[in-house]
């Protein structure tokens, strides 16, 4: 297993999924840097919420994951890697993923697809919350363009990611112990425990 790809719409939370699972000693920590991190105070307190590369339309990384299924495996492969300079599992998360699961297990069929929902008013709302358009990593602006046209895609993007978990059967998951056992890797340290239900959110994993 080299890659552990993660999908979800803006504001379902997903990077909070992430966090909790980034510092198991089974992950390659390398795309972390100060320029990729964002703090927000959306539940009242401000915490550190988004960090390593995203990957999406307009963001740093992943240009072209809109188009993915028209590139080779080898051309996703060196973009998937390009942050990354150590050893370990390397996480790739993208919104746009939500379109494109059915390529990622084609391609990568031994590489689990962790899948994060919640609806999509509450996608929209929370998205607001933590900075909407001010968020500073990853920048939102030219893909998403506007509010309006954010809550189309969020809207668009859940409703493939629900079909995809559907198709695939996924395994819904209580925890991030539980996703980090269903994944194989290690546990990340104490302070970093996060129960789904209590969240609001839905993840699931597909093998």
């Amino acid at each position: 297993m080299k890659y552990i790809f993660v999908a979800g719409a803006p504001g379902s939370k997903w990077s909070s999924v992430v966090k909790n699972i980034y510092y198991s000693p089974s992950l390659d920590q390398t795309d972390y840097s100060e320029a990729r991190t964002y703090h927000h105070d959306a539940e009242g307190e401000m915490h550190l919420m988004h960090l390593g590369a995203y990957y999406d339309p307009g963001m740093e990384f992943g240009d072209f994951f809109d188009r993915i299924d028209q590139y080779s495996k080898e051309e996703c492969e060196r973009e998937f890697d390009r942050p990354f300079t150590g050893q370990g599992v390397r996480i790739i998360k993208s919104h746009v993923f939500c379109h494109h699961i059915d390529f990622l297990k084609k391609n990568w069929p031994d590489c689990p697809i962790v899948l994060v929902y919640r609806n999509n008013d509450s996608c929209l709302g929370w998205w607001v919350r933590c900075g909407h358009f001010n968020i500073t990593y990853p920048t939102y602006f030219k893909y998403y363009k506007n509010l309006y046209h954010m809550g189309k895609i969020i809207n668009h993007q859940n409703e493939d990611l629900l079909n995809s978990w559907e198709k695939y059967k996924a395994l819904d998951l209580e925890d991030n112990h539980h996703l980090c056992d269903y994944l194989n890797i290690k546990y990340p340290p104490v302070q970093y425990r996060q129960n789904y239900d209590m969240k609001g959110i839905q993840v699931g994993v597909i093998r």
